[in-house]
């Protein structure tokens, strides 16, 4: 009889006394401590009730692991969390017990939760619950515009949000027939169609009187291809002899032929070219914006006067007076442009 009370002694112990023969439950569920767990102060580490004391228990403390806890501790309460209301799920806010959170309407969380679970942790805190935030609307946008051929988008990028506008423009050569800005609307569609871009040509090059084209003949001409002019014999160009179409169409600045002009003195001498000479040695006629230096009198001294060619056109200086036959075979060295020069004096 003795040793049946004996044995009914002992289990009755092993199964209403605590952590003296058995550890938790399950230990093996329980994660292993963390180093540094995230808005949580551990409590002492232990694997089993004896490793406690008297008024703490060996009990899985989330990232803690198994660790050392007053269960009749309690959380704060209320907690107010932003956005979001909180209430208890039993009740109760003691170690293990749990908060719930639910975000406002217009809230979420990180992860796109709208509700989550907070737990009462062995060092009074609340384990941490991520913020309900705004939910924004996601930014409406349009496609990638079109692309052109012979032409390009002023704007990169591969997102195009409501509201923006983009530019179009053509090579260089062609001209841009249609919309050249369009904008992203409400509704992701653009304004406007793609435009397109138009090969450019100058026209047939315009005849230059005294002068003659070499080009082959055609009725319209590409941008950047080129043409010459030649003037007739004895007659300068006025202008460079090569023309182009440029990318507006147009031909560049057309030449002229200019004439050249006769000396209209006859028995003097004139500078010209950087040389003193009488009229009579100088051949043939002078050049298109050429110059001509003739002399005047002042008193008992000559000074000199320039007049230039233009197209044909070589005026006297006003003050130049044309010396008579009998001067100019009797007393040449009498002569105006013979005489001492006034700076010489």
């Amino acid at each position: 009889m003795a040793k049946i009370m004996y044995f009914l002694t002992v289990f009755f112990i092993i199964l209403h006394v605590p952590g003296i023969f058995t550890e938790q439950e399950n230990p093996d569920a329980c994660p292993i401590r963390k180093f540094n767990p995230l808005g949580q102060t551990c409590q002492k580490a232990c694997t089993r009730n004896q490793e406690c004391g008297l008024k703490r228990r060996c009990l899985c403390d989330g990232d803690c692991g198994l660790s050392c806890v007053t269960t009749t501790r309690s959380c704060p309460w209320p907690v107010n969390i932003a956005n979001a209301k909180t209430g208890l799920v039993k009740g109760t806010r003691n170690f293990g017990d749990q908060m719930s959170v639910l975000c406002h309407p217009g809230f979420k969380m990180a992860s796109g939760q709208e509700t989550a679970l907070s737990r009462c942790q062995g060092d009074r805190k609340w384990s941490v619950i991520t913020p309900c935030d705004a939910v924004l609307d996601p930014v409406k946008s349009c496609d990638v515009p079109h692309t052109i051929e012979n032409g390009f988008l002023m704007e990169n990028g591969s997102t195009f949000s409501v509201g923006t506008s983009v530019h179009y423009q053509c090579n260089l050569g062609y001209a841009l027939e249609g919309h050249k800005v369009t904008q992203c609307m409400e509704n992701t569609t653009w304004s406007q169609p793609a435009p397109t871009c138009r090969q450019i040509f100058c026209p047939p090059p315009p005849e230059v009187k005294h002068a003659y084209l070499l080009a082959i003949q055609k009725s319209e001409y590409a941008v950047f291809e080129e043409i010459n002019y030649l003037c007739d014999r004895n007659l300068d160009m006025d202008g460079s002899h090569n023309v182009t179409c440029e990318a507006n169409g147009n031909w560049s600045a057309i030449p002229i032929c200019r004439t050249r002009c006769k000396i209209p003195a006859q028995r003097s001498r004139v500078v010209y070219k950087g040389s003193k000479r009488w009229v009579h040695e100088i051949p043939g006629t002078v050049h298109h914006l050429e110059a001509v230096t003739f002399f005047c009198l002042n008193q008992t001294c000559s000074y000199p006067a320039t007049s230039q060619c233009f197209d044909g056109i070589l005026s006297l200086p006003s003050c130049y007076e044309e010396p008579t036959w009998i001067q100019y075979n009797f007393f040449p060295k009498n002569i105006v442009s013979e005489i001492t020069p006034c700076t010489e004096l």
